[in-house]
C-alpha cells in the first residue's frame, strides 16, 4: 500500500477532509492531527476498522482507544452523559480534555475491551473536527505512533510508523500541544484523574473541587486491574534506547552524568543547559515554559534512537503542577525509573 501525504492548507482543506471521510467509510484508516498529538483514525462503528487500528500499532488487546466526535448529538449516541460531564464540557470542549463515561450499546467492545465505560473528547483542532463532521460517524483514533513508542507530533512522524500501512495521511503542521490529552472519568462515584494533560488538575479543581488522583499517574498499574484509558498499563512513550529519569537540580544532573562510563549514551535537558553537559544531549524545552517542553517532548524521544544512542538520561525536576503531564509521559517512557540527586 502506498501511503500518501496531503499537506492541508486553506485552499485544499474541503478537497482533503472529504477524501478522508470516504476512506474512513469505507473502512480505511487515515493519519490525522489534532491540537494535542497525531491520531490514527478509524470509523468508530465499524469493528473490522477499529481492529485495523490494533494491528498496525501493534496494540495490546486490553487498551481502550479514544473516540472523538464532533457535536454532542454524537456524544449522546454513544455515552450515558450526566451534569459533571455537561459542566466539564462546557468548560474544556473542544479541546484536550477526554471524559470516561459509562457507554451506550451503539459502541463495540473492541473500542472499549469490554468494559462497561468509554472515553470520549471533541477535539479542537480544525481539520480533525472537520473530518468527523464529514464522515458524520464518532472516530476512534489513539495516537498514530508504534505501540509503547512516542507520540507522533507531526505527519514525518505518522509516516515513518505507518508508510505502507495506512493510504492518507493529512499533514496539519506540528502539533499544537505536543502532548496526549488529560483523561477524567466521572463514571465513578468520585471523578478521578487518570492520565495528566494540559488541562491540568488546578483547572479542574475548580469545576468539581472533589476530584481524585489516580495512583497510576505515578506507579505501574497492578497487571490484574482493568484499563480505564490509554497510558495507564503499559509501557509508553519510549525510544528504543532505555530511558532513566534524573530528578534534582542541574549541578546534581552534571555530577551524575560525570560518574557514568561514557559510552552509547545521552542525555535529555533543558535550554541552554546543553553546554554543560558532559555527553551528547537534547533540549526539550525551556525549563520554565511547560507548554514548550510538551510540544518538543516526543520530537526530542525520536532523536534519542537518531542518536544510535543505548540509555537517554533525563533531567526532571518537579512532578505536579503545570509539569506533571510531562513528568508522566516521562516516568512511563522510564519504566518508572527514577534516579534522585542533589
Amino acid at each position: 500500500m502506498e501511503t500518501e501525504i496531503i499537506l492541508v492548507t486553506e485552499d485544499n482543506l474541503d478537497e482533503a477532509v472529504q477524501k478522508a471521510a470516504r476512506l474512513l467509510k469505507n473502512g480505511e484508516l487515515v493519519g490525522m492531527p489534532t491540537e494535542t498529538v497525531y491520531g490514527l483514525a478509524a470509523n468508530a462503528f465499524d469493528k473490522d476498522a477499529v481492529k485495523k487500528i490494533y494491528k498496525a500499532k501493534g496494540r495490546p488487546a486490553d487498551n481502550p482507544v479514544i473516540v472523538h466526535i464532533s457535536d454532542f448529538v454524537m456524544l449522546r449516541d454513544i455515552a450515558e452523559v450526566n451534569e459533571i460531564a455537561l459542566e466539564l464540557a462546557k468548560e474544556f470542549w473542544p479541546g484536550p480534555l477526554t471524559l470516561v463515561l459509562n457507554k451506550k450499546p451503539s459502541i463495540y467492545d473492541e473500542i472499549t475491551c469490554s468494559l462497561p465505560t468509554v472515553a470520549v473528547r471533541m477535539p479542537s483542532n480544525h481539520i480533525s473536527h472537520a473530518v468527523i463532521s464529514a464522515t458524520d460517524v464518532p472516530i476512534a483514533a489513539p495516537s498514530a505512533n508504534l505501540s509503547g513508542k512516542p507520540s507522533s507530533t507531526t505527519a514525518k512522524h505518522v509516516f515513518d510508523d505507518f508508510s505502507g500501512k495506512i493510504p492518507l495521511i493529512l499533514d496539519g503542521g506540528p502539533s499544537e500541544l505536543g502532548i496526549e490529552s488529560t483523561v477524567v472519568s466521572i463514571a465513578g462515584e468520585k471523578p478521578v484523574l487518570l492520565r495528566p494533560g494540559m488541562i491540568t488538575l488546578e483547572k479542574l479543581a475548580k469545576i468539581i473541587p472533589d476530584i481524585q488522583l489516580s495512583n497510576s499517574i505515578f506507579e505501574e498499574l497492578e497487571s490484574e486491574k482493568p484499563v480505564e484509558s490509554p497510558g495507564l498499563k503499559y509501557k509508553h512513550y519510549s525510544p528504543n534506547a532505555e530511558v532513566i529519569l534524573v530528578k534534582g537540580s542541574l549541578e546534581g544532573f552534571i555530577r551524575y552524568l560525570k560518574t557514568l562510563t561514557h559510552g552509547n549514551i545521552c542525555a535529555m535537558c533543558f535550554d541552554k543547559e546543553q553546554e554543560n553537559i558532559p555527553i551528547p544531549s537534547i533540549s526539550y524545552g525551556d525549563i520554565n515554559d511547560h507548554f514548550s517542553q510538551a510540544r518538543r517532548l516526543f520530537s526530542a524521544l525520536r532523536m534519542v534512537d537518531k542518536l544510535g544512542s543505548s540509555k537517554v538520561y533525563v533531567r526532571v525536576t518537579e512532578d505536579e503542577g503545570d509539569y506533571l503531564a510531562i513528568y508522566n509521559r516521562l516516568l512511563r517512557a522510564a519504566s518508572f525509573k527514577v534516579t534522585e540527586v542533589e
